[in-house]
């Protein structure tokens, strides 16, 4: 299987106690032709944002070509692979998507791991959540010249940005700045994400006791460094899900989960989520598989207990508050996660029970 994942989405649960309406988010595909029109059935439908993915191709072309046809519907990357960047064509790129948009893009921002950075995108590697942090400061001090016309002079370890003529300035956005937000796995990068972002995105690859035990303790530790609190930031989740109009969609979705559970389980980075669980020689075995390519043998290996850890499992009609009894109170923007063939006809039952 190609680890890629589609996201389908439902819409309209209460989050934090109330407080807040969790919004709920899809995806716009992963080719820029149809865009247009994808992201149109999605505000049509009332879906509150989409998120744009940097896989095969680029996740910016997408949400610029979704913008004219749109009014209210939020964009965001989910994520943009920021080494593979600079702080400066990060800032330029988000500045002119919140001015396409006005006002309806969000910067999520993810490090990548490191032979990516290294062997893909030929670019430097290290000390990844220390560069993260400085990579954001730097893109609001160049923000904050555009938005001022104070001399930009930002110098860290890792970035310096000194030049800035009124040439390449566009001035302040009319709009306001975009809000960043990051994705991180372990504790130090979450942290970073309360500290200077303005939200986190959680990865796919998260159960519900990691995000309670772990991610969210540390984003409100980076938060109280900057004198915020957790209602400060939004969090953001893709969760996968299993489920069918049938028996034979269902186990085809579950087939299909358990391959993508496995291939990110693979990676040595996301040990420690299943480690939480005791799971953490599964960690070993499927990376090894990996590298021999055997992805459907890495898929069996994720038994029903990993997979009731990391997906909602269940039947259409009980999805809605499946999710709820799951994470009402922990996020803010929720989306599924199904990387599996699903007919939006079929979902709309899912629809009404969240509208319910």
């Amino acid at each position: 299987m190609t680890p890629r994942a589609a996201r389908v989405v439902a819409d309209g649960i209460d989050s934090r106690e109330g407080n807040a309406q969790m919004k709920i988010d899809g995806g716009i595909g992963f080719d820029p032709k149809g865009v247009a029109e994808q992201a149109a059935r999605a505000e049509a439908s009332g879906y509150d944002g989409v998120w744009s993915a940097e896989t095969s191709h680029d996740p910016f072309l997408p949400i610029a070509i979704g913008a004219a046809a749109t009014e209210k519907l939020e964009f965001g990357t989910g994520i943009t692979v920021a080494f593979a960047r600079n702080p400066m064509t990060l800032a330029v790129v988000a500045n002119d998507l919140q001015l396409l948009t006005e006002g309806r893009f969000m910067l999520g921002m993810g490090s990548q791991i490191k032979p990516h950075i290294t062997k893909r995108f030929s670019m430097p590697w290290s000390h990844p959540a220390p560069r993260m942090r400085e990579m954001i400061q730097a893109i609001r001090a160049i923000w904050k010249s555009w938005e001022n016309g104070e001399k930009l002079d930002f110098r860290g370890d890792f970035y310096t940005h000194t030049l800035m003529t009124p040439f390449f300035n566009p001035g302040p956005n009319p709009h306001g700045n975009p809000k960043i937000l990051l994705a991180g796995v372990g504790e130090h990068m979450t942290e970073v994400a309360g500290e200077v972002a303005d939200g986190f995105l959680v990865h796919g690859f998260t159960t519900e006791r990691y995000l309670r035990e772990v991610s969210l303790p540390a984003l409100e530790r980076g938060a109280a460094k900057a004198g915020k609190a957790r209602d400060d930031l939004t969090v953001s989740y893709p969760g996968f899900v299993v489920s069918g109009s049938d028996d034979e969609s269902s186990e085809a979705a579950a087939v299909a989960v358990r391959e993508q559970i496995a291939f990110y389980g693979s990676t040595p980075a996301y040990r420690p989520v299943l480690e939480l669980h005791g799971w953490g020689d599964l960690q070993s075995e499927l990376n090894t598989l990996s590298k021999r390519g055997e992805w459907v043998k890495m898929g069996e290996l994720i038994d029903d207990d990993v997979l009731n850890a990391f997906a909602i499992v269940c039947p259409l009609d009980e999805v809605a508050t499946e999710v709820r009894n799951r994470f009402e109170g922990m996020v803010d923007r929720f989306s599924f996660y199904a990387p599996y063939k699903v007919d939006p006809e079929v979902w709309k039952d899912v629809l009404a029970g969240f509208h319910g």
